[in-house]
């Protein structure tokens, strides 16, 4: 399933995936020491154990499972955790609770992340400003931050690979000046420190909440694989990894050299900068935090595009701001996260407390990213010795994160968490409700009615509808169509037409197909089009059709001249009318009152979202709704008595 060229690497692809790709994990060194350490005494094995644990969590996190291993595991070219799902989902149907249960907890842990990021990078302005206050600046900062989504990223974008060149470069430069006045600190390199601080030092385990803060961006590395391609992650990650190490452990330098004393709010990224470039420093830790926010809410756009495509959302607004590959915008998601970022802000006001807070919610993502590419390897017939090795890894691993991270619940973990069960069960029911629906969509044989359907477009006695009727149907096969659809026809108000068009819409398993199958059920009568068209396609149908029937008209396959007679002698194309069934509950169901409850929530909110028009990218002056009852399961029959 890979792409060749996913695999190249060039140095225009390098500038990008450093500006996309490293934000989230690039910024870390902002604030993963300074809660480690917390409020207490800095004591040298803690120092050293912490660094080391960092350096191996970044090595075996970051670099194996993510930059080796699951990078491998590509949709044509996409990433991320619903496209992993997207390939393994038609093995098993359990695989759909970890895919949800990922997709939920990655979107919730990211409405903390813009917040902690930028706060760490203000709060800095303290040192040289002791009164200022940074909550207003912060949210001035996110606000604006969340206005210019809706132009689109691309000339912003060019910016980030520069400014985050020079931030890593920065990281690099600050951790080589202090490991020069403390070179015992590359003992942590070393994972015997690493175990000494999990197995004895009091209390050591649980510090494993605190640095798990190091990687809590290694999956963003998997989410925008399609931005960047394989080569060019892995080719840079040894850049950002380096500067990550010597950063983190020139910071252990500086607090080897203040043992015993407590940090009281300072931030040993910013101890370790010269007075001098206080300030310059701050400027370029406050863009690369936008930069690493940035690539987050496009990242959740991405996300919830993907999981429309899948079923798992309801069909929200989707705005392409430019024709740049990747470039989205979902106005509902932006101001969801907009609300919940500020939120964030407002309780927590200290990035000390979001970091108690932060990441308990996407270990959670990445164990079920594990247990999706674990299945993505025993399919791909890989020796289960080998399954059950990385199974068992990295379970226990992050398992051992996750056992830590959950200290953070009473902390503020809870406020993701709660988000998360929130985004879950909106994916879940949505998901059930289309299953749900699949009851009452009857197909018939649409060559039976072929005509029936033929005998009406020459009825004169019937007004005409329109010269071609084009229907959006459910069926995916050439000779169905949907009961209700005939029923339209033929019932609701006979719909005269002298050409039958019905469109079908199938959204692949693959990012960016756009395919297109043609079948004339009977010439210039009855026409099927099935679109065939990827889960990172936005549906403009009336576009797609378009085309479709010009190439039609080009090989002398279809005659879209009026039939009006005035009309055709001046060549004039036929009019063209698309019917959209909408469905609304019927009050006939007598359904169990749990698939009751899903149908009534599904349903009030299709009611706030895209209607069907809208999400196939119709025009709405060339569309006509109908509103049809969804009876799903009858009511036992009404016994009446007649009376004279």
């Amino acid at each position: 399933m890979s792409l060749k060229h996913s695999d190249k690497a060039s140095a225009a692809g390098l500038l990008v995936a450093l500006g996309i790709i490293f934000g989230d994990i690039g910024t870390s060194p902002l604030y993963a020491m300074q809660a480690i350490i917390g409020g207490e005494a800095i004591a040298l094995d803690v120092v050293y154990g912490s660094v080391s644990c960092i350096f191996w969590t970044l090595t075996l996190q970051t670099t194996v499972k993510y930059v080796i291993l699951i990078l491998r595991a590509d949709n044509n070219g996409e990433g991320g955790i619903l496209a992993l799902y997207a390939l393994v989902r038609k093995n098993a149907k359990w695989l759909t609770i970890p895919a949800i249960i990922g997709a939920s907890t990655l979107l919730a842990d990211g409405i903390i992340t813009p917040p902690i990021s930028v706060s760490s990078a203000v709060e800095g302005l303290r040192i040289l400003y002791p009164h200022i206050q940074t909550i207003p600046i912060v949210i001035g900062i996110l606000t604006l931050l969340f206005i210019i989504q809706v132009f689109g990223t691309t000339i912003v974008g060019r910016a980030f690979g520069p400014v985050m060149l020079v931030w890593f470069l920065m990281l690099l430069v600050l951790g080589l000046s202090q490991v020069l006045y403390h070179p015992e600190i590359f003992k942590a390199f070393n994972p015997y420190y690493a175990y000494q601080l999990l197995a004895n030092h009091p209390g050591g385990f649980w510090l494993l909440g605190s640095v798990f803060l190091c990687t809590t961006g290694a999956e963003a590395l998997y989410s925008d694989l399609g931005h960047c391609g394989r080569g060019n992650i892995r080719i840079s990650w040894i850049y950002v990894k380096t500067c990550l190490v010597i950063n983190y452990f020139g910071q252990g330098a500086w607090l080897a050299m203040h043992v015993g004393e407590t940090l009281n709010g300072r931030k040993p990224f910013y101890e370790i900068m010269p007075d001098w470039w206080l300030l310059p420093g701050i400027c370029v830790a406050t863009m690369a935090t936008i930069i690493a926010s940035q690539a987050l809410i496009s990242g959740s756009f991405t996300l919830v595009s993907e999981a429309i495509r899948l079923n798992l959302w309801p069909k929200v607004r989707l705005i392409y701001p430019s024709d740049q590959k990747g470039q989205l915008y979902v106005p509902s998601v932006n101001w969801l996260l907009w609300a919940g970022c500020i939120g964030i802000v407002l309780y927590f006001k200290e990035s000390s407390h979001m970091e108690a807070a932060y990441g308990l919610a996407i270990t959670l993502t990445m164990i079920m990213t594990t247990l999706l590419f674990s299945y993505y390897l025993f399919v791909h017939k890989i020796a289960k010795l080998w399954v059950g090795a990385f199974m068992v890894v990295y379970l226990a691993i992050e398992g051992s994160f996750l056992a830590a991270n959950l200290l953070k619940f009473p902390h503020g973990g809870w406020v993701s968490l709660v988000l998360a069960i929130v985004i879950a069960d909106l994916m879940a029911m949505w998901l059930r409700a289309n299953v749900i629906k699949l009851r009452l969509t009857e197909f018939v044989d649409l060559d039976k009615y072929i005509p029936a359907l033929k005998e009406l477009s020459n009825d004169i006695s019937v007004p005409k509808y329109a010269t071609h009727l084009v229907f959006m149907s459910n069926a995916a096969a050439d000779d169905q169509i949907e009961n209700k659809i005939i029923y339209s026809i033929f019932q609701k108000r006979p719909k005269r037409a002298d050409i039958y068009w019905f469109v079908h819409v199938e959204t692949t398993d693959e990012p960016y197909t756009m395919d297109y199958h043609v079948n004339v059920r009977a010439e210039d009568d009855v026409i099927k089009i099935n679109f065939i068209l990827g889960f990172r396609v936005e549906q403009r149908i009336n576009m797609f059709l378009r085309n479709v029937v010009q190439d039609m008209v080009r090989n002398n396959e279809v005659d879209i001249t009026s039939r009006y007679e005035s009309l055709n002698r001046q060549n004039v194309t036929g009019d063209f009318r698309f019917v959209v069934l909408e469905r609304y509950l019927s009050v006939e169901n007598d359904l169990p009152w749990h698939e009751e409850f899903v149908m009534k929530f599904y349903f009030a909110i299709k009611s706030i979202t895209n209607s069907e028009a809208q999400w196939f990218g119709l025009d709405n002056s060339s569309v006509k709704v109908e509103k049809v009852p969804l009876v799903i399961s009858s009511s036992s029959q009404i016994r009446m008595r007649r009376v004279y």
